[in-house]
């Protein structure tokens, strides 16, 4: 049982120059499957940059859910956004999303079995019968269904076969964490699997409302997932899948940076808040999907992919962290998304075809208050103001795309690719005041037993449609220069559709009424993967550029009278370029040595704003200029059979804008140090582990607002935490 040998190539590290010497037994490393271009294929002879991650890496780095995942893949940020645990951020090289609210469209696709999720709530997915994860830079959008402009990470559910199985997993550790899932499948008649798991994830808060010993950071989510698979006949597969996520967990209050309006201190701790705001949050998720592959015959697949998922979100937002209305924004959102893909994947002797149509409907709706209080001590006003945003969205988006791959020349192979898009979208949009504190909307639920505040005239109202169309190609040519090393080149162009600024503010801003335009990049990709010294050493490295027209950007400030007003700007231009290695040497048959390293040096070129170009003020968001990832795993085998898994692991990041626009948020560089240890018994059938993550205790901030002195407000990464987990299979 060679576990470290198992352990996932990319993600990972070289040692050259730590003096190993090549002189022991000849260990080497195994081939890794991933279907990043639609098919099972060797990762060494994918020509995109992408890590994979498989069930050992998984569980060998602690991995409990989609943000773990960060510290694995070069120039990568995967967190948890503002306010709850599972709303997701996420950046590819510089581009994402910063900004959760609905009808935005997200940077970074999430994928689970092609399935695309178009909205960030709810997108932290915990990791629940996961085979692998895979991580793709760049844009993606002539081999997937839906594009994605920077680029998209793809879970891998198991296919149901063989034997009944039941596994029974589960952890204890800091803050109470209380950790349990049951998996299994069973075949309930001939060639008819039927499968799933349950999960649940509990965990004490790591700070509290200091006003109550309410909890924050607290973790309350339950997840769910069945699925039936089979097999009608010899060349036809069926898989029906249905899943839920409900997130109980407690508001997540942000981090008070300076005194409140009323002299409040700043607090002890970063988790802690004084919120007046208490109420439940509530995240929910669903959806069900039915996916058919026919292989008609040696050369041709068919497929189709229908789904439909839907999602709620309460929640609670207090951006003044004190005991009074100052600046409160109770919020709810609401999304559904219908999608239909077809695929025609043709294999010959030496070219291949991934070609598709897809089709997405949906309409994401919601609607906030944002309750401000402090009005009423400002002379020029002398009341309490309240604006209300409330909007929907309906979106349909139609595309074809075709991926060709020809082997024109002995170990040569080109690659042409394109995608055309059309999307379409009807928004309605509104933003009111309201004299008073929390309008009828919110009045009964959160200022129970007083009068709602009256309406005092309509800011924004309007209801606007337009569409936008884009063809997006791809070029590639790669060549294998020998039997252990791959190089390739290739261009890509990304493509974010526009849309409606669900927060504008037409008194301030007439032409939000207007919408706002697409985004668009062009990627050139330069890479070379290579398996070196009999296998010992799998090297992979890509330098990239990518330039970004139109970016749309979000500006929130405060007016001059006292209100708060919203922009979705195309501000301008950017340039994007940089370098990724990742690399794992297998120094001895049971010591591996493991790097991921990414550079990005990003420049604004221009970025318009109130008519002025401010690029040189202005950097990209949540993209440091460096990560890394150090890894050693190392494997004791025991003389009865079982094993034992080493797997210490460091990982840096550095000094990281929030915003754009620089602020008291950025987070200067800091390096987390974690630690795992597993035991597998010598049958297969049970393994325990130790995971102690954060060891050094480090204090990071991982986002924020920053609307200035008592409206700056932080929120960060978990602190150290060690859990004890082991899982049985039978």
């Amino acid at each position: 049982m060679k576990r470290a040998i198992n352990f996932h190539p990319l993600a990972v590290g070289v040692m050259l120059a730590c003096g190993a010497s090549f002189t022991y037994a000849e260990p080497a490393l195994e081939e890794v499957t991933v279907t990043a271009q639609k098919r099972e294929q060797s990762l060494q002879e994918v020509p995109v940059a992408v890590t994979a991650i498989g069930e050992d890496a998984l569980l060998q780095n602690g991995i409990s859910d989609l943000t773990d995942i960060q510290k694995l893949s070069p120039n990568t940020t995967l967190q948890a956004s503002r306010g709850t645990n599972s709303t997701l951020t996420a950046f590819i090289r510089g581009i994402g999303q910063q900004d959760p609210l609905w009808g935005f469209e997200p940077g970074v696709g999430i994928y689970v079995d092609d399935v695309y999720i178009a909205r960030p709530q709810g997108a932290v997915l915990d990791i629940l019968d996961v085979e692998r994860v895979e991580v793709l830079r760049g844009p993606q959008g002539t081999l997937y269904g839906k594009n994605t402009i920077g680029g998209a990470v793809k879970y891998v559910t198991k296919k149901m076969s063989g034997d009944s199985r039941v596994s029974v997993s589960g952890a204890l550790g800091s803050y109470n964490q209380r950790d349990l899932k049951v998996a299994g499948s069973a075949e309930i008649a001939d060639g008819v699997y039927l499968g799933g798991a349950v999960a649940s994830f509990q965990r004490d808060g790591f700070g509290e409302n200091v006003l109550t010993g309410d909890e924050q950071y607290n973790k309350d989510i339950f997840s769910a997932r069945v699925a039936l698979e089979f097999n009608p006949s010899d060349t036809l597969w069926v898989r029906l899948a249905a899943d839920q996520t409900s997130d109980k967990s407690a508001p997540k209050h942000g981090y008070r940076l300076a005194p409140g309006l009323g002299g409040e201190p700043v607090l002890d701790s970063v988790y802690d808040t004084e919120s007046n705001m208490l109420y439940d949050n509530l995240v929910e998720t669903s959806g069900a999907s039915l996916t058919a592959e026919y292989q008609l015959n040696d050369s041709i697949t068919l497929k189709s992919i229908t789904a439909y998922r839907q999602g709620e979100t309460e929640t609670a937002i207090d951006f003044d962290s004190v005991n009074r209305p100052d600046f409160d924004v109770p919020a709810f959102y609401e999304d559904d998304q219908t999608t239909q893909e077809f695929q025609l994947i043709w294999e010959g002797d030496n070219a291949d075809l991934v070609s598709g149509v897809y089709y997405y409907t949906g309409t994401a709706a919601g609607a906030f208050d944002a309750v401000l209080g402090y009005l009423a001590n400002v002379p020029t006003v002398g009341f309490p103001l309240t604006q209300q945003v409330a909007g929907s969205v309906d979106t349909t988006s139609l595309s074809a795309y075709a991926h060709y791959n020809w082997s024109f020349a002995p170990d040569w192979n080109l690659s042409l690719g394109g995608r055309y898009t059309r999307d379409e979208k009807d928004a309605s949009v509104f933003k009111g005041n309201f004299i008073g504190v929390y309008s009828p909307l919110f009045a009964g639920k959160y200022n129970p037993g007083q009068p709602a505040a009256v309406f005092a005239g309509a800011l924004t109202d309007y209801e606007n449609s337009d569409s936008w169309g884009e063809f997006t190609p791809h070029f590639g040519i790669d060549h294998q220069i020998s039997e252990e090393t791959m190089v390739y080149a290739t261009y890509s162009a990304g493509f974010k559709s526009g849309g409606f600024d669900m927060r504008g503010d037409a008194s301030q801003l007439p032409s939000t009424v207007d919408g706002f335009d697409p985004e668009t990049v062009n990627t050139y990709e330069f890479g070379v993967k290579s398996d070196l010294f009999n296998n010992r050493l799998r090297l992979n490295a890509a330098a990239f550029r990518a330039d970004y027209k139109d970016m749309q950007v979000t500006v929130q400030q405060f007016n001059a009278g006292g209100g708060f007003s919203s922009a979705v700007l195309n501000a301008g231009e950017a340039r994007i370029q940089g370098i990724e290695l990742e690399a794992t040497l297998a120094m001895t048959d049971n010591l591996l040595a493991n790097l991921a390293l990414g550079y990005a040096e990003t420049e604004f070129l221009e970025f318009i704003s109130g008519g002025v170009d401010v690029a040189d003020q202005r950097d990209m968001q949540n993209t440091p200029d460096t990560t890394a990832m150090f890894q050693l795993n190392y494997s004791m085998p025991m003389q009865s059979g079982a094993e034992i898994v080493f797997n210490p692991t460091i990982s840096y990041r550095a000094d990281t804008q929030i915003f754009e626009t620089p602020s008291i948020l950025d987070q200067d560089a800091y390096t987390l140090v974690d630690m795992t240890a597993m035991y597998y018994s010598a049958d297969g059938t049970w393994q325990a582990g130790l995971v102690g993550k954060n060891l050094a205790d480090e204090e990071y901030r991982i986002a924020g607002y920053a609307f200035g002195g008592a409206f700056d407000t932080g929120f960060y990464g978990a602190p150290r935490t060690i859990a004890l987990t082991g899982s049985y299979s039978f």
